[in-house]
């Protein structure tokens, strides 16, 4: 069901209706290709995140995190290579002067504009550069000209010496951060996957020269275990490496994680070898000596080569929404489900009182307050029958639903029904933060 060819069409209906991702500035259009993250959408971003920063930086004691600024000094993008080499082919139609990628399907090889049919309509390919300018400063002209970032990367190569010399580390050790980049992009689309705002999940790993291929290989394969630890079934996930046609011209190696999503295989992370460029970039244009000296032999000097990998926030929340969409039929009814690792889900368990009388309310309130205080995120609803309440709990995501009715008046238990198994049993309302804290951890 995952894969069927009416999937994304649903997916997206289903992420607005019940609060997952809406177009950005809706009420006046849209703008293209930019997305806001409701209050269940923000939620599966946030624990997407803390999961990505316990695997990297908590639960490592050779990577530490950062947070660099987005707007960086300008020369730090011509030393990357994106001021000259950060660029699309672009072709417009001189009909309707829509604009085009070059090698994008719908033109390439093609004599006839997709949008207004004009034939013969396109002028000369030119490049055009992705990263988005403004200016810093009352002055609008060349010299107070900065870009929005890209890409996270270069923050923590100019931040190598700091990071070295606040954390004490030794190489090899990483650099990790979580942040917004942004990317003018021609021709955006497929919902969250490609758009112009975008987080990434990045970390940079230093090693010694000569020690990188086998870095390279630890880190294809730690990043792969972890994709499947999110829950993401292993048929659908598999690795490509890029051609020696398509290395970007920093790299010595790269691969990609790719997922089958509904529009094909296509990358959500990347693991580079990015040998020393950047550093000696960076030492180059900046005249500052960014060489690692080791502690104990203080005559071995060298450039670390670096291992990146480098993960979008986005990409991976649509992989995982995806691959949780089901549609199955109960008790001769249909049922959308969304079967995300609980640790992942936005609401953990949702509280429903059997009745508005009896003192159930009551009881309800109190446990979903107790849930809450605990750092359980929760979700109380009394609205409608409990089949219906258990659908809407269904198409979030949430795994556990718990019911409070009569004999919980009786005996002080309740009801908690399982997302997955739909297994029903009875258990102890003092036990409920146990029992839900030990099947999300």
């Amino acid at each position: 069901m995952a894969n069927s060819s009416d999937v994304m069409e649903k997916l997206v209906s289903l992420c607005k209706r019940r609060g997952f991702v809406f177009q950005s500035s809706e009420i006046y259009g849209g703008t293209g290709s930019v997305w806001d993250y409701g209050p269940l959408g923000v939620e599966l971003q946030r624990n997407v995140k803390e999961a990505w920063w316990r695997a990297m930086v908590h639960e490592r004691d050779d990577i530490e995190g950062l947070d660099a600024a987005i707007l960086m000094h300008p020369r730090v993008w011509e030393a990357s290579g994106h001021v000259s080499g950060f660029t699309d082919p672009l072709i417009e139609c001189t009909s309707c002067h829509r604009r085009f990628r070059a090698d994008n399907p719908e033109v390439a090889g093609k004599n006839q504009c997709p949008v207004c049919g004009t034939k013969d309509s396109f002028g000369e390919p030119r490049m055009f550069n992705l990263m988005f300018k403004t200016f810093m400063g009352p002055v609008e002209d060349t010299s107070a000209t900065v870009y929005l970032r890209p890409e996270t990367a270069q923050g923590s190569y100019v931040n190598f010496q700091n990071v070295i010399n606040g954390s004490r580390q030794r190489v090899p050790f990483g650099i990790a951060q979580i942040g917004k980049a942004f990317r003018n992009e021609i021709t955006p689309g497929n919902f969250i996957f490609r758009t112009r705002e975008f987080e990434q999940m990045e970390m940079q790993f230093f090693v010694e020269p000569g020690s990188d291929d086998e870095w390279f290989e630890y880190w294809k394969a730690k990043r792969m275990a972890w994709m499947e630890s999110l829950g993401i079934r292993a048929e659908n996930l598999r690795f490509s490496e890029h051609g020696p046609d398509e290395l970007a011209h920093y790299a010595k190696k790269a691969f990609d994680i790719q997922y089958k999503f509904p529009f094909g295989w296509q990358e959500f992370e990347g693991i580079h070898n990015r040998t020393d460029f950047d550093l000696k970039r960076h030492q180059e244009y900046s005249g500052k000596k960014l060489e690692y000296v080791d502690p104990v032999d203080r005559e071995k000097r060298y450039l670390p080569y670096v291992i990146e990998t480098a993960v979008g926030v986005g990409r991976t929340i649509l992989a995982l929404l995806v691959d949780a969409y089901q549609e199955e039929a109960l008790e001769g009814e249909p049922r959308v489900v969304l079967r995300l690792d609980p640790r992942l889900a936005p609401i953990k368990v949702a509280v429903f009182p059997l009745v508005k009388k009896d003192g159930m309310p009551e009881r309800a309130t109190a446990i979903q307050q107790a849930l809450r205080a605990a750092g359980i995120n929760s979700f109380y609803d009394d609205s409608g029958s409990i089949g219906k309440r258990y659908r809407r709990q269904d198409e979030t995501g949430t795994p556990f639903c718990l019911t409070i009715d009569g004999q919980s008046n009786e005996d002080g238990t309740v009801t908690v029904r399982d997302r997955d198994t739909l297994v029903q049993q009875r258990i102890s309302s003092d036990s409920v933060i146990d029992y839900v804290r030990t099947r999300i951890s």
